[in-house]
Protein backbone atom coordinates (compact mmCIF):
# COMPACT_ATOMS: atom_id res chain seq x y z
CA UNK A 1 0.00 0.00 0.00
CA UNK A 2 3.40 2.42 0.57
CA UNK A 3 4.47 1.84 -2.54
CA UNK A 4 1.22 2.42 -4.19
CA UNK A 5 0.63 5.42 -2.40
CA UNK A 6 4.30 6.95 -2.76
CA UNK A 7 4.02 6.07 -7.23
CA UNK A 8 0.02 7.69 -6.91
CA UNK A 9 2.29 10.18 -5.42
CA UNK A 10 4.88 10.48 -7.46
CA UNK A 11 2.64 10.89 -10.77
CA UNK A 12 0.33 13.39 -8.85
CA UNK A 13 3.75 15.57 -8.63
CA UNK A 14 4.78 14.37 -12.22
CA UNK A 15 1.26 15.66 -13.40
CA UNK A 16 1.35 18.90 -11.26
CA UNK A 17 4.93 19.93 -12.83
CA UNK A 18 3.39 18.83 -16.59
CA UNK A 19 0.16 21.33 -16.25
CA UNK A 20 2.59 23.51 -14.40
CA UNK A 21 4.69 23.67 -17.61
CA UNK A 22 2.10 24.19 -19.58
CA UNK A 23 0.81 27.06 -17.89
CA UNK A 24 4.04 28.61 -17.79
CA UNK A 25 4.11 28.38 -21.64
CA UNK A 26 0.75 29.81 -22.38
CA UNK A 27 1.57 32.48 -20.05
CA UNK A 28 4.60 32.99 -21.52
CA UNK A 29 3.25 33.34 -25.12
CA UNK A 30 0.15 35.73 -23.67
CA UNK A 31 3.23 37.80 -22.12
CA UNK A 32 5.67 38.25 -25.06
CA UNK A 33 6.06 41.80 -25.34
CA UNK A 34 9.15 41.83 -27.33
CA UNK A 35 8.05 41.29 -31.34
CA UNK A 36 10.33 40.62 -34.56
CA UNK A 37 8.20 42.28 -37.59
CA UNK A 38 9.65 41.33 -40.31
CA UNK A 39 9.05 43.49 -44.06
CA UNK A 40 10.67 43.95 -47.51
CA UNK A 41 12.85 47.27 -47.54
CA UNK A 42 11.16 50.02 -48.70
CA UNK A 43 8.14 51.72 -48.20
CA UNK A 44 6.60 48.24 -46.23
CA UNK A 45 8.94 48.41 -43.58
CA UNK A 46 8.24 52.19 -43.54
CA UNK A 47 5.19 51.20 -42.43
CA UNK A 48 5.81 49.12 -39.85
CA UNK A 49 8.37 51.73 -39.04
CA UNK A 50 6.69 54.82 -38.70
CA UNK A 51 2.50 53.34 -38.33
CA UNK A 52 2.88 50.21 -36.48
CA UNK A 53 5.80 50.56 -34.41
CA UNK A 54 4.87 53.41 -32.14
CA UNK A 55 1.27 51.81 -31.52
CA UNK A 56 3.02 48.64 -30.14
CA UNK A 57 5.41 50.54 -28.20
CA UNK A 58 2.86 52.56 -26.76
CA UNK A 59 1.26 49.05 -25.49
CA UNK A 60 4.41 47.92 -23.73
CA UNK A 61 6.03 46.06 -26.78
CA UNK A 62 9.86 46.02 -27.97
CA UNK A 63 9.36 46.22 -31.21
CA UNK A 64 12.42 44.81 -34.03
CA UNK A 65 12.21 45.48 -37.40
CA UNK A 66 13.81 42.42 -40.07
CA UNK A 67 14.12 44.09 -43.12
CA UNK A 68 14.03 41.72 -46.37
CA UNK A 69 15.30 42.34 -50.12
CA UNK A 70 13.11 39.28 -51.03
CA UNK A 71 9.87 37.92 -51.42
CA UNK A 72 10.61 34.01 -49.54
CA UNK A 73 12.85 34.67 -47.16
CA UNK A 74 9.65 36.68 -44.87
CA UNK A 75 7.59 33.76 -44.76
CA UNK A 76 10.36 31.16 -44.19
CA UNK A 77 11.61 33.65 -41.17
CA UNK A 78 7.75 33.38 -40.21
CA UNK A 79 7.46 29.51 -40.66
CA UNK A 80 10.75 29.13 -38.49
CA UNK A 81 9.75 31.72 -35.50
CA UNK A 82 12.49 33.36 -36.15
CA UNK A 83 9.96 36.66 -36.60
CA UNK A 84 6.70 36.82 -35.24
CA UNK A 85 4.71 38.68 -38.31
CA UNK A 86 5.77 39.54 -41.72
CA UNK A 87 4.13 42.68 -44.15
CA UNK A 88 5.23 42.65 -47.54
CA UNK A 89 2.72 40.46 -49.33
CA UNK A 90 -1.24 40.00 -50.51
CA UNK A 91 -3.81 36.92 -49.17
CA UNK A 92 -3.06 35.08 -53.18
CA UNK A 93 0.52 35.13 -52.79
CA UNK A 94 0.49 34.46 -49.64
CA UNK A 95 -1.60 31.31 -49.49
CA UNK A 96 0.21 30.10 -52.70
CA UNK A 97 3.89 30.14 -50.77
CA UNK A 98 2.20 28.37 -47.62
CA UNK A 99 0.83 25.52 -49.44
CA UNK A 100 3.79 25.11 -51.67
CA UNK A 101 6.20 25.48 -48.77
CA UNK A 102 4.16 23.47 -46.32
CA UNK A 103 3.84 26.33 -43.69
CA UNK A 104 0.69 27.32 -41.84
CA UNK A 105 0.02 31.21 -42.21
CA UNK A 106 -2.78 33.32 -41.86
CA UNK A 107 -3.61 36.58 -42.97
CA UNK A 108 -4.07 38.79 -39.70
CA UNK A 109 -5.21 42.22 -41.50
CA UNK A 110 -5.27 44.15 -44.83
CA UNK A 111 -3.48 47.30 -44.69
CA UNK A 112 -2.89 50.24 -47.19
CA UNK A 113 -0.65 49.42 -50.45
CA UNK A 114 1.00 50.68 -52.97
CA UNK A 115 -1.65 50.01 -56.70
CA UNK A 116 -0.40 49.27 -60.21
CA UNK A 117 0.09 52.21 -62.21
CA UNK A 118 0.29 52.13 -66.12
CA UNK A 119 3.49 55.52 -66.22
CA UNK A 120 4.19 56.72 -69.56
CA UNK A 121 7.55 58.86 -70.70
CA UNK A 122 5.49 59.22 -73.90
CA UNK A 123 1.97 60.10 -73.23
CA UNK A 124 0.72 61.96 -70.16
CA UNK A 125 -3.14 60.37 -70.95
CA UNK A 126 -4.03 56.93 -72.04
CA UNK A 127 -6.47 58.98 -74.07
CA UNK A 128 -3.20 59.61 -76.12
CA UNK A 129 -2.26 56.48 -76.92
CA UNK A 130 -1.98 55.44 -80.49
CA UNK A 131 -2.40 52.26 -82.46
CA UNK A 132 0.13 49.21 -81.81
CA UNK A 133 1.44 51.79 -78.78
CA UNK A 134 4.15 48.89 -76.81
CA UNK A 135 3.20 48.15 -72.81
CA UNK A 136 5.55 46.40 -70.41
CA UNK A 137 3.65 44.24 -68.05
CA UNK A 138 4.35 41.68 -65.95
CA UNK A 139 4.95 38.59 -66.59
CA UNK A 140 3.89 36.75 -63.40
CA UNK A 141 0.11 35.53 -63.65
CA UNK A 142 -1.05 37.37 -60.37
CA UNK A 143 0.48 40.98 -61.61
CA UNK A 144 -0.27 40.26 -65.33
CA UNK A 145 -4.29 39.50 -64.29
CA UNK A 146 -4.02 42.58 -62.22
CA UNK A 147 -2.65 44.85 -65.50
CA UNK A 148 -5.18 43.75 -68.14
CA UNK A 149 -7.43 44.19 -64.94
CA UNK A 150 -6.63 48.09 -65.45
CA UNK A 151 -6.95 47.95 -69.41
CA UNK A 152 -10.51 46.08 -69.07
CA UNK A 153 -11.59 49.77 -66.52
CA UNK A 154 -10.24 51.93 -68.44
CA UNK A 155 -11.95 50.12 -71.38
CA UNK A 156 -8.78 49.58 -73.91
CA UNK A 157 -9.59 46.17 -74.06
CA UNK A 158 -12.25 43.67 -73.51
CA UNK A 159 -11.70 39.81 -71.36
CA UNK A 160 -13.61 37.09 -71.88
CA UNK A 161 -16.47 37.32 -69.69
CA UNK A 162 -16.31 33.05 -68.55
CA UNK A 163 -12.35 33.75 -67.58
CA UNK A 164 -12.00 34.22 -63.82
CA UNK A 165 -10.71 37.54 -63.73
CA UNK A 166 -8.54 37.30 -61.16
CA UNK A 167 -6.80 34.72 -63.70
CA UNK A 168 -7.06 36.23 -66.76
CA UNK A 169 -3.85 36.49 -69.36
CA UNK A 170 -3.27 37.99 -72.58
CA UNK A 171 -4.83 34.93 -74.41
CA UNK A 172 -8.27 35.89 -72.89
CA UNK A 173 -8.32 39.60 -74.47
CA UNK A 174 -11.33 39.38 -77.09
CA UNK A 175 -10.96 43.47 -78.35
CA UNK A 176 -7.98 45.52 -78.48
CA UNK A 177 -9.08 47.97 -80.60
CA UNK A 178 -5.71 49.95 -80.04
CA UNK A 179 -3.96 47.17 -80.99
CA UNK A 180 -1.56 47.15 -77.50
CA UNK A 181 1.53 45.20 -77.94
CA UNK A 182 1.88 43.33 -75.05
CA UNK A 183 5.70 42.56 -73.82
CA UNK A 184 6.11 40.75 -70.46
CA UNK A 185 8.70 41.34 -68.51
CA UNK A 186 9.66 40.43 -64.73
CA UNK A 187 8.25 43.05 -62.45
CA UNK A 188 11.72 44.13 -61.47
CA UNK A 189 12.65 45.52 -64.72
CA UNK A 190 9.34 47.50 -65.88
CA UNK A 191 9.95 50.86 -64.22
CA UNK A 192 13.03 50.76 -66.09
CA UNK A 193 10.89 49.89 -69.27
CA UNK A 194 8.96 53.20 -69.23
CA UNK A 195 12.13 54.48 -71.54
CA UNK A 196 11.88 52.03 -73.95
CA UNK A 197 8.31 51.37 -74.50
CA UNK A 198 4.77 53.36 -74.78
CA UNK A 199 3.73 52.53 -71.41
CA UNK A 200 4.62 50.28 -68.48
CA UNK A 201 2.10 48.63 -65.75
CA UNK A 202 4.30 48.95 -63.04
CA UNK A 203 3.44 47.27 -59.24
CA UNK A 204 3.55 49.82 -56.23
CA UNK A 205 6.29 48.47 -54.56
CA UNK A 206 8.31 48.48 -57.60
CA UNK A 207 7.50 51.78 -58.48
CA UNK A 208 8.38 53.45 -55.40
CA UNK A 209 11.58 51.44 -55.14
CA UNK A 210 12.46 53.13 -58.46
CA UNK A 211 11.39 56.72 -56.97
CA UNK A 212 8.63 56.78 -58.99
CA UNK A 213 5.82 58.63 -57.80
CA UNK A 214 2.59 56.52 -57.45
CA UNK A 215 0.59 60.03 -58.44
CA UNK A 216 2.89 60.36 -61.95
CA UNK A 217 0.77 57.15 -62.87
CA UNK A 218 -1.38 57.70 -66.01
CA UNK A 219 -3.63 55.55 -64.05
CA UNK A 220 -3.91 53.48 -60.70
CA UNK A 221 -5.95 50.23 -60.22
CA UNK A 222 -9.08 49.79 -58.73
CA UNK A 223 -7.27 47.36 -56.09
CA UNK A 224 -9.62 44.69 -54.66
CA UNK A 225 -8.93 43.64 -51.30
CA UNK A 226 -7.48 40.15 -52.38
CA UNK A 227 -4.25 42.24 -53.85
CA UNK A 228 -3.59 44.40 -51.07
CA UNK A 229 -0.94 43.83 -48.37
CA UNK A 230 -1.55 41.89 -45.41
CA UNK A 231 0.02 41.74 -41.76
CA UNK A 232 0.47 37.85 -41.68
CA UNK A 233 1.21 35.71 -39.06
CA UNK A 234 2.04 31.81 -37.84
CA UNK A 235 -1.42 30.34 -38.24
CA UNK A 236 -1.38 28.96 -34.20
CA UNK A 237 -0.67 33.14 -33.30
CA UNK A 238 -3.77 33.96 -35.04
CA UNK A 239 -5.57 34.61 -31.59
CA UNK A 240 -2.21 35.45 -29.04
CA UNK A 241 -2.22 38.78 -27.21
CA UNK A 242 0.62 40.33 -29.49
CA UNK A 243 -1.95 39.53 -32.90
CA UNK A 244 -4.76 40.74 -31.54
CA UNK A 245 -2.46 44.00 -30.49
CA UNK A 246 -1.79 44.63 -34.02
CA UNK A 247 -4.82 44.35 -35.41
CA UNK A 248 -6.10 47.22 -32.48
CA UNK A 249 -2.88 49.60 -33.74
CA UNK A 250 -3.88 49.00 -37.23
CA UNK A 251 -7.14 49.96 -36.94
CA UNK A 252 -6.64 53.25 -34.78
CA UNK A 253 -6.72 56.74 -35.88
CA UNK A 254 -3.27 57.46 -35.21
CA UNK A 255 -2.29 54.92 -38.04
CA UNK A 256 -4.77 56.60 -40.58
CA UNK A 257 -3.15 59.81 -40.14
CA UNK A 258 0.37 58.54 -40.62
CA UNK A 259 -0.74 56.48 -43.77
CA UNK A 260 -2.77 59.83 -44.79
CA UNK A 261 0.47 61.92 -44.30
CA UNK A 262 3.48 59.82 -45.39
CA UNK A 263 1.74 57.29 -47.75
CA UNK A 264 0.47 59.41 -50.47
CA UNK A 265 -1.55 57.34 -53.18
CA UNK A 266 -1.70 54.44 -51.12
CA UNK A 267 -5.04 52.46 -51.36
CA UNK A 268 -6.85 51.95 -48.59
CA UNK A 269 -8.93 48.53 -48.03
CA UNK A 270 -13.00 48.26 -47.68
CA UNK A 271 -13.07 48.39 -43.92
CA UNK A 272 -10.74 51.44 -43.51
CA UNK A 273 -13.72 53.03 -46.08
Amino acid sequence: MKKIASLLSVCALALGLTACGSDNASTKTEDKKELKIGATTGPYADMVNEAIKPGLEDLGYKVEIVEFTDYIQPNKALGNDSIDANLFQHKVYMENFAKENKLKLSDLIVVPTAPMGIYSSKYKSLKEIKDGASLALPNDPVNLARALKVLVDEKLIEIDPDVDPLKISEKDVTKNPENILFKPLESAQLPRATESVDLSAVPGNFALAAKMKLEDALVLENMPDLYRNVVAVNTKDVDAQFAKDIKEVVKSAEFEKVIDSKFIGFGKPEWMK
